[in-house]
C-alpha cells in the first residue's frame, strides 16, 4: 500500500505536553492542533487504509475497529498525537531547512510548527483487531514559545528540508527572544 504523505502547509499549534527532542520517561511525543481539511484528508486516507486491513483479517465481521488516530477538541479543531522512538525519530529542522540538534531548543505547547506525516493500516497479531496510526516523518520549528517552563521511511534531513522548503521564523543560529511579557517593577501579584 502506498504512502499518502500529508504535511500542514500553514503553520500549527503545538498543544499539550511535547517531547520533540528529547525524550521523557515515555518516549518521544508531539501533539498538535489541525482544522478540518487536514482531518478531511485523513479521513479520505482512512477509508482506503481500513480496506487494506480488512483484506488481511481473518473473520471481518468479528473485528474490532480502532477509533482513529485523532480527536476532536472544538468546534473544526482536532488534535494529532504522534510517537516514536530512537531509531524510527523524525528530522526537526528551522526555517532555513538546517536541523536542530541542541536537545535543549525550548520546543514546548504554543510553539507552531508544520508537520509532515502519513497514516499507516495496521492489524494486531490477534488478527481481529485492526485501524490507523500516524506516523511523522519530519517536523519544520516555525516560531517557539518561550513562557514555556517518526517512521521516517528513507527521509533524511535534506527530505524534509525539501518537503517544506524554507519560510520566515526561528533558525538555529538566530534565536530572537521576545521579552514582551516580562514583569516590571510597577506590576502587582
Amino acid at each position: 500500500m502506498p504512502r499518502n504523505i500529508i504535511k500542514t502547509e500553514k503553520p500549527v499549534i503545538l498543544s499539550g505536553y511535547q517531547a520533540v527532542l528529547k525524550p521523557s520517561k515515555f518516549g518521544y511525543s508531539l501533539s498538535v492542533i489541525v482544522d478540518q481539511t487536514i482531518v478531511d484528508k485523513l479521513e479520505e486516507d482512512r477509508t482506503n487504509s481500513l480496506k487494506w486491513c480488512e483484506s488481511k483479517l481473518k473473520n471481518v465481521k468479528r473485528s474490532v475497529l480502532r477509533p482513529e488516530p485523532w480527536e476532536e477538541v472544538s468546534d473544526g479543531q482536532y488534535k494529532l498525537k504522534f510517537s516514536w522512538n530512537e531509531e524510527k525519530k523524525p528530522p526537526v529542522i528551522d526555517t532555513s531547512g538546517t536541523q536542530i540538534t541542541d536537545t535543549s531548543t525550548p520546543i514546548y505547547e504554543g510553539s507552531t510548527v508544520k508537520v509532515g506525516f502519513w497514516q499507516k493500516p495496521y492489524v494486531l497479531k490477534d488478527n481481529v483487531t485492526y485501524g490507523t496510526s500516524l506516523k511523522c516523518l519530519g517536523i519544520q520549528v516555525i516560531t517557539l514559545n518561550s513562557q514555556a517552563g517518526v517512521d521516517t521511511g528513507d527521509m533524511d534531513v535534506s527530505d524534509v528540508s525539501e518537503m517544506f522548503g524554507t519560510t520566515q521564523g526561528f533558525k538555529v543560529g538566530e534565536p530572537k527572544v521576545n521579552n514582551e511579557h516580562s514583569v516590571t517593577d510597577d506590576e502587582d501579584f
